[in-house]
């Protein structure tokens, strides 16, 4: 079998807020074209993990590399380069407020491409259409937007640059089953389709079983455990144990809000 590529390898990553540490010596790769679901209690440091590789909070210690590279030991310039190489949906989908939703997504190309504003409609419209919203959604804003509408156009936003990396932290979270499971089929297909690499922070069982080709569980500050559903079933670790076969477990992945 080959060995697989690491887009994303963090080795000995430690970070935390005044004394507390949040994660310590945490080691993790993230492989080119698979879907990672990371999961843990809350307080474990899922959403820091994600805000730590996409650079917004900093490390203490330890390595990030992305596409073979140290992100802390590039330049500026060589950061935006990166940054434009990867997209992200945050978990509210942190829309602007005050721009539609082809304004929102037109953002990343403003700032990075230099390109007709006819071309960036189109591309606009084409990425609105990519995530599942009808053209018409162009012209609104978040609040005119139910739930599940604005995680697409977050998505939308986060897909602009083309990217080959998309970091979703709680994508299904504040979603109906029904809408969680639809935006879970689209992300796969969007995987399959653009080849992309997806790391996803969640604690939607669904998520994890249907769309997730590994899943990494962290807890005490690191990596408790990485593999398939199937590996985190058979673990004997008391976390995963309580998490995977808990009687609750069945009822965990309906408890999204409707919207």
């Amino acid at each position: 079998m080959p060995k697989q590529e690491s887009i994303i390898s963090i080795q000995d990553l430690s970070v935390g807020f005044g004394d507390k540490i949040i994660n310590k010596n945490l080691n993790l790769d993230v492989y080119r074209g698979e879907i990672l679901g990371v999961v843990g209690a809350s307080g474990t440091g899922k959403s820091v993990l994600l805000r730590t590789i996409i650079g917004l909070i900093p490390k203490r210690a330890g390595t990030i590399k992305v596409f073979d590279q140290d992100f802390a030991a590039l330049n500026d310039n060589q950061r935006r380069s990166i940054e434009c190489r990867w997209g992200i949906l945050f978990q509210q989908g942190a829309l602007f407020s005050s721009l539609t939703v082809k304004q929102n997504i037109q953002l990343p190309m403003r700032e990075h491409l230099n390109m007709s504003e006819h071309l960036m409609d189109d591309l606009a419209i084409l990425k609105i259409e990519m995530v599942g919203l009808k053209p018409d959604a162009a012209g609104k804003f978040p609040s005119e937007l139910s739930g599940g509408m604005i995680k697409r156009a977050a998505l939308a936003r986060a897909l602009a640059l083309d990217p080959e990396i998309v970091f979703l932290d709680e994508p299904t979270s504040g979603l109906d089953p029904i809408s969680a499971g639809e935006f879970d089929q689209l992300i796969a297909t969007l995987q399959k389709t653009l080849g992309l690499t997806v790391f996803m922070v969640t604690h939607d069982l669904d998520s994890l079983r249907n769309v997730c080709d590994r899943i990494a569980a962290l807890g005490d500050g690191k990596v408790l455990e990485t593999g398939t559903m199937e590996k985190m079933m058979q673990s004997d670790h008391p976390w995963l144990k309580a998490y995977f076969h808990d009687a609750r477990a069945d009822t965990r992945v309906n408890t999204r809000v409707p919207v």
